[in-house]
């Protein structure tokens, strides 16, 4: 089994549901309809957290690969949003686990949002 791996989308629509927990609903314009053939993202269900040690040795260098092209800006953002995000958070405190360790996240499609974390060596 293949995962994508989603360092820059995933801190986009966790900060996206962080950003809509914490502010009210305002009246606005009805929203626009997306294109037919845009698929909808999956809306976040849960989350999941997994150490990069616990993945097959293949996948673990597809997420050293997305971390190194991601870049350390992108990585602290990802950190900041997960940080923000009560749920991540505690899903990540249950594994004993804190946002600086997050390397990478990965969305699938029954709405599980994957946080990988790496502990420092």
């Amino acid at each position: 089994m293949r995962k994508a791996f989603m360092l820059a989308a995933s801190i986009t629509f966790i900060g996206a549901m962080a950003a809509n927990a914490q502010e009210p609903a305002t009246p606005s314009q009805a929203p626009a309809q997306p294109p037919a053939s845009a698929p909808a993202a999956p809306q976040i269900q849960r989350f999941d957290v997994v150490d990069v040690s616990e993945l097959p040795q293949e996948t673990q260098k597809q997420v050293e690969q997305v971390v190194a092209q991601a870049g350390e800006d992108n990585l602290q953002q990802l950190r900041s949003t997960v940080e923000a995000n009560p749920e991540a958070k505690a899903a990540l405190d249950a594994k004993g686990a804190t946002a600086a360790q997050v390397v990478a996240t990965t969305m699938s499609t029954d709405g599980t949002l994957t946080l990988i974390t790496k502990k420092k060596s």
